[in-house]
């Protein structure tokens, strides 16, 4: 059996991390009307966080905006709008602020 030492799976761990990554991401931003406590950032958070393709969720009262790093494409604009409704809110603009495509 043959021995690796601790460089050689450093490097293979961060293959294999990186080769998980998504190749593109962008960040959309929506504002949202009916927001009004604690319960509804929650309900939102949660909504968002089981969502496939959105790898961060932030959720401010204050601001009453939903922002979401998302991958490329995915999930769609009106995939989101939807998801704010079905959480019992009111999507008044979604925009997308960035996409990023990764540096080569």
């Amino acid at each position: 059996m043959m021995k690796t030492n601790l460089a050689t799976r450093t490097l293979l761990g961060l293959i294999l991390t990186l080769s998980t990554l998504p190749a593109f991401a962008r960040t959309v931003e929506v504002d949202v009307y009916g927001m009004t406590c604690p319960f509804c950032v929650d309900s939102l958070q949660r909504k968002f966080g089981k969502m496939d393709h959105v790898n961060k969720v932030d959720v401010s009262l204050k601001l009453k905006k939903v922002r979401l790093e998302t991958d490329e494409n995915a999930p769609e604009l009106e995939v989101i709008r939807k998801a704010v409704l079905d959480a019992g809110f009111t999507p008044t603009k979604v925009t997308v602020l960035k996409a990023d495509k990764p540096e080569k």
